[in-house]
């Protein structure tokens, strides 16, 4: 079947014969041909169908979960999912992977149950639905939910037969998973301070929810070759790292006229874990048609895409093979019109980043109105802490939260007589920045307690860490370390000014135990780079040891208010490595 009939996984007539209907019709055909029914002479041999093409490629090239997506439209899988949770068992066999795109993962071997990944476009969460996070947590998962990299909420422990009851709780608190997993958009993300950024060029909030809407409301955008990230960038002072997103979209206007109108420039085929940043695709787009871009550059993607290998089904590869200009003349033959091209050189580049803007307590653009970020370690809270949370919104913020990519939250609009009472109580819930200096900014993926593919315990490891910088350094200076589990880097190690990649490392003995690969000098934004491989194979027992002397030696020889990224960058990495072989922390 050809993407033009299918239009992706949409409608009931597009829906791909089974195996019995498919014998059904040969027969029929057969039969009328030979009747001379079908324009041939009756006894004359019917000519051999073409083979069938899903999106354009022959059904037997296709990979496996395209064939299950043809197998069984994974949105019709309900009466299935019903009895899964009457008898209070697992998905078997392509069903697994079915569920994902009601954003449901059965996580086995790490977990026998399932993880939930909840929707929150552009980042904004109200106190009630945390409360019904909460519960929903504490009543049919394990008692706690983690914060993402796309400032998003996921809970897990969830066993088979809550699968349901947590997927119609979340749907009247006026959340959704759908599309959360598998071959879909992921979590759309705004700048965390849009609306309050004082230094911001546009609220991206409503883009993000009309982003949102946009896919629910097209189900052709849930059958894509592979997941997908879209960022709006406000270019104020917060990082939502748009530049990792596989379209980004960033604020900007003309620098010879100051008084122009906002408009985004595109960056497109983001992908850390590939070793690539969204590059700027030279169109620039207004903000009211930014949603409309966005589903044009999709279908083309979904048209094009490759459907046969999985590890080259993302949109860089996609661009790779058309070319740039291929891919902009197909999103503009979908599109209906031209997109506007421009180069870079005549705007405005995006404003230096505030590594800290997320935590603490500032000012906002209005006057009299304060925000706080709040300091959550790797992204986990419990259903209580979860409840404490809603209780601060409703109290100081009329009830409103923002998520960040960074794993924390963060209060607006609080009035600036309440900035005190606020303060005390974060402190005395242990939600304030600690520390005499600044924290460690640590960000972990869910690691192998709940992912079967990390090789470690990254969240463990990361409070460990935690705990070591502050026994042993005071630290006067913003510093990102980033766990995760395996390459797929949930948590983006390659762009953290420290990054840890998992891995099983043998030890003299023979066996094998937790640790890491080490990477330096990655970036986002202004500080844009892909960190470097410094050591290999560390074990967990020598990483707390080994990332402090690192630290420590950056604090006695940088220069004056140099960052971390750039001492690394002025530094090759046999003088970095140096201090940890004097002291024989590797080999």
């Amino acid at each position: 079947m050809d993407s033009s009939t299918t239009d992706g996984l949409a409608g009931a007539a597009a829906e791909p014969f089974n195996s019995i209907q498919k014998e059904y019709l040969q027969g029929f055909t057969a039969g009328l041909s030979a009747a001379g029914l079908l324009g041939g002479e009756a006894g004359s041999t019917p000519t051999p169908a073409a083979p069938e093409l899903w999106f354009g490629t022959p059904i037997e090239d296709l990979c496996r979960e395209e064939r299950l997506k043809i197998e069984q439209d994974p949105f019709t899988l309900w009466d299935k999912m019903l009895a899964y949770a009457r008898t209070d068992t697992p998905p078997e066999a392509g069903d697994v992977f079915r569920y994902k795109y009601h954003g449901l993962f059965y996580v086995a071997p790490a977990q026998d149950s399932f993880m939930v990944r909840v929707r929150v476009p552009g980042n904004v969460l109200r106190a009630h639905q945390l409360r019904a996070l909460a519960a929903m947590a504490r009543e049919l998962g394990g008692g706690f939910g983690d914060i993402t990299t796309r400032g998003n909420i996921q809970i897990r422990e969830i066993a088979p037969r809550s699968t349901i009851e947590l997927l119609m709780r979340l749907s009247e608190c006026g959340l959704s998973s759908q599309g959360a997993g598998a071959d879909n958009v992921r979590n759309v993300t705004a700048s965390p301070g849009a609306g309050f950024d004082p230094d911001e060029l546009l609220d991206t909030r409503e883009l993000a929810r009309n982003m949102q809407f946009y896919l629910t409301q097209n189900r052709d955008l849930f059958g894509l070759p592979r997941k997908f990230n879209i960022a709006f960038d406000g270019a104020g002072r917060f990082s939502n790292v748009a530049a990792t997103n596989d379209i980004a979209f960033t604020a900007t206007r003309l620098l010879a006229d100051r008084e122009a109108p906002v408009v985004f420039r595109v960056g497109l085929a983001g992908i850390t874990g590939h070793l690539r940043f969204a590059e700027d695709a030279g169109i620039v787009v207004k903000p009211c048609d930014a949603v409309a871009v966005a589903g044009a550059m999709l279908r083309v993607f979904a048209d094009h895409g490759d459907r046969t290998d999985r590890k080259k089904a993302r949109l860089c590869y996609l661009i790779d093979r058309l070319g740039l200009a291929g891919f902009l003349e197909k999103t503009e033959a979908r599109l209906g019109r031209a997109l506007e091209r421009a180069p870079a050189e005549l705007y405005l580049p995006r404003r230096e980043v505030d590594k800290r803007a997320h935590l603490g307590i500032h000012a906002q653009l209005q006057q009299g109105l304060f925000y706080a970020g709040l300091s959550i370690p790797v992204g986990r809270l419990s259903a209580l802490r979860m409840e404490e949370l809603a209780r601060l919104a409703e109290r100081y913020s009329a009830g409103e939260l923002r998520l960040t990519v960074w794993q924390n939250a963060i209060l607006p609009n609080i009035a600036a007589e309440d900035v005190p009472a606020l303060a005390a109580e974060l402190a005395g819930l242990g939600f304030a920045p600690e520390g005499p200096g600044t924290d460690p900014q640590l960000v972990a993926c869910t690691g192998n307690t709940g992912c079967r593919f990390a090789a470690s315990d990254t969240k463990g490891h990361a409070l460990m860490l935690r705990e070591a910088l502050h026994a042993e350094l005071v630290l006067d200076t913003p510093l990102n370390i980033h766990l995760t589990g395996c390459p797929h880097s949930c948590a983006q190690h390659f762009v953290a000014d420290i990054g840890l990649l998992g891995a099983q490392v043998e030890t003299a003995g023979g066996t094998t135990v937790e640790g890491y690969h080490v990477y330096v000098g990655g970036g986002s934004e202004n500080e844009q780079g892909l960190g470097r491989e410094l050591v290999r194979d560390v074990p967990v027992d020598r990483l707390c040891a080994l990332i402090v002397r690192l630290v420590r030696e950056f604090l006695q020889t940088r220069d004056p208010g140099e960052t971390y990224f750039a001492y690394c960058a002025r530094h090759d990495l046999e003088t970095l490595r140096k201090p940890l072989l004097d002291e024989a922390l590797v080999s």
